[in-house]
């Protein structure tokens, strides 16, 4: 009986130590993963490093142009009521062509009447500067 109890005990010592080594290798396996994924991890922050600085300075060229964005989008979103203003500016000029036209005509007569009563005072004065003509 001895022996089948050495027996015994040394299949369950052999079990034993080769979960135990089973848990070692396991252990092993994952510190060598956690090692690896910290090492690639650290190369890619490395490689990613010039986004970053490229990411800042385009952060810093945006907060520059903050001011100008704001403005902009002031502008635009007055855009629809100076667009309407000059629209009724514009029919408020169109319904005004016909006196327009009135006034012109008006300026235009008295244009021509200056003329003619400017003409007409050149030929008195004229006139009146030449000798009278014997006949």
């Amino acid at each position: 009986m001895a022996t089948s109890t050495t027996g015994g005990g040394a299949s369950v010592k052999g079990s034993s130590s080769s979960r135990e080594g089973t848990a070692k290798a396991m252990v092993a396996d994952q510190i060598t993963q956690a090692i690896q994924s910290t090492s690639n991890l650290l190369h890619l922050m490395q490689q990613s490093s010039p986004s970053q600085v490229q990411l800042m300075k385009l952060a810093k060229n945006l907060l520059a142009k903050a001011s100008t964005i704001k403005n902009t989008g002031q502008v635009l979103e007055q855009m629809p009521r100076v667009i309407s203003s000059l629209d009724a500016h514009m029919e408020n000029g169109l319904q005004s062509v016909p006196h327009l036209k009135n006034v012109s005509q008006l300026l235009a007569n008295m244009e021509s009447c200056q003329l003619s009563v400017f003409s007409q005072a050149q030929k008195e004065a004229e006139l009146a500067t030449q000798p009278p003509k014997v006949d």
